[in-house]
């Protein structure tokens, strides 16, 4: 069985549309693409870049649009990425001329994906998506990049809310700009009791 990881930069208020530049996703009236480039920094990078070596990735049809128009042609930042596979989740598209893009139907084609032998499965962007793998308990790992900075509308990590579910830190930084770089892996069911003082 393979891992499903969300890897999402994301704002102290729960954003995480159109991170990496001002035109990268608009919809919504959203005005601050780009949001994650004033925090960038040396221990920034280094953790980053561990995070985007080559692993298959699952994407829903929007991001892959917006990837489809740039990475072919802009790989040099993010090595690997024209040879990984590259699950997109659509009802509308059917094939690309990306290389090695693959598109998945519904939330069925998803778990069989799950089910297969092989490396992980690294999620980027896909709001949508990953509202739905959240709702049903799809996800193994939250790699998340947290911003001190609040946008106050957006596309939301959380947006409709995701099943109550228990994880455990793996790993963390904080950089020297402020940026809390958290690694989480589910762990089971929430557990409760009383606090006592």
């Amino acid at each position: 069985m393979r891992k499903i990881i969300i890897s999402a930069f994301i704002t102290l208020d729960g954003v995480i549309q159109a991170p990496g530049q001002p035109e990268e996703d608009t919809s919504g009236g959203f005005q601050y693409g780009g949001w994650i480039a004033p925090y960038g920094d040396d221990v920034f990078n280094k953790v980053l870049s561990e995070q985007m070596k080559p692993a298959d990735l699952l994407l829903g049809r929007k991001t892959f649009d917006i990837w489809e128009a740039y990475w072919p042609h802009n790989a040099g930042g993010w090595l690997g990425i024209n040879e990984v596979t590259k699950y997109v989740v659509s009802r509308t598209r059917k094939s690309s001329d990306w290389q090695n893009s693959v598109f998945l139907n519904n939330l069925e084609d998803i778990k069989k994906l799950k089910n297969t032998d092989g490396s992980n499965i690294v999620v980027w962007g896909s709001s949508v998506l990953i509202q739905t793998l959240l709702e049903h308990d799809l996800v193994d790992e939250l790699w998340l990049k947290i911003f001190p900075v609040t946008l106050g509308k957006g596309k939301k990590l959380f947006g409709d809310g995701p099943i109550a579910a228990a994880f455990t830190l793996m790993e963390s930084t904080v950089t020297p700009k402020g940026v809390i770089m958290a690694n989480y892996k589910r762990v089971g069911e929430v557990v409760t009791g009383t606090v006592g003082l």
